[in-house]
């Protein structure tokens, strides 16, 4: 579903380089986690995976269901079925998350050919994966993001990934700031989403998320490039022995 292929990209309009060469591949039905130490370059693939305009691609191709995706822009990207969670979700003072849930959901159906949900039906799809979620539905009536706690924020987010059921799911580091409960449920509602004809890409520092969504396969970022690939093990070492040994035998 997804194949990047010797990958390069930039900060915009400047030199400073941050993947170089980067060559990934992730399945249908694979859950891939990404895994390296602060600067590796694991936030900056999922903003070039969403197509965020303040990275450039100078050299190679990133592949999703067989096509190039570097002419396309955020919007495309998301229609096409590319879904990020942010680490730091962003407040959107004066949106109702209703409002945002509703538009989105929309569009997206639209995309894909589908006719819009009427209210009732949209309401009631919404309650129930709310429900799931632990998401208390006053919080939906409050501005995107606006007053949320981080798990809050997060779990509203998976709320969104469930709603727009995308087809590569993009997971920037969702367990910063949760506490083990939180954690629990945004895990959950992950794992839920779990599908053979979906793909989730979850990027995290730590072992303590893969306890609870465990990957088929583990890939290990240093300086902007894939250093050791395997199966679900390679966190286990990492979580023990740290990146020192994996650094070493990449320099």
């Amino acid at each position: 579903m997804l194949e990047i292929r010797n990958l390069h990209a930039r900060i915009a309009d400047t030199d400073t380089e941050i993947i170089r060469g980067l060559d990934l591949t992730v399945k249908a039905g694979e859950v891939a986690a990404i895994m390296g130490p602060n600067g590796s370059g694991k936030s900056t693939l999922s903003y070039i995976l969403a197509g965020r305009e303040d990275y450039e691609v100078t050299e190679g191709d990133i592949l999703y269901n067989g096509e190039s995706i570097l002419e396309m822009d955020v919007a495309e990207r998301a229609a096409s079925g590319i879904f990020l969670a942010f680490q730091y979700p962003v407040e959107i003072p004066g949106v109702a998350t209703m409002q945002f849930l509703k538009v989105a959901l929309n569009e997206q159906r639209k995309a894909r050919g589908e006719g819009e949900l009427s209210t009732p039906d949209f309401i009631r799809k919404v309650r129930e994966a709310a429900g799931e979620l632990k998401i208390d539905p006053d919080m939906l009536k409050r501005p995107v993001n606006v007053g949320f706690s981080g798990g809050e924020k997060k779990r509203a987010e998976i709320l969104q990934m469930a709603l727009l059921e995308p087809k590569l799911c993009v997971l920037d580091e969702t367990d910063s700031g949760l506490d083990i409960d939180a954690l629990r449920i945004v895990a959950d509602g992950v794992n839920a989403l779990r599908s053979p004809d979906r793909a989730m890409v979850v990027i995290t520092h730590y072992q303590r998320l893969l306890e609870h969504i465990v990957p088929d396969t583990v890939h290990v970022l240093y300086r902007g490039q894939v250093v050791k690939s395997g199966d679900k093990s390679i966190a286990l070492e990492l979580e023990e022995n740290g990146y020192a040994d994996i650094i070493d035998a990449a320099a």
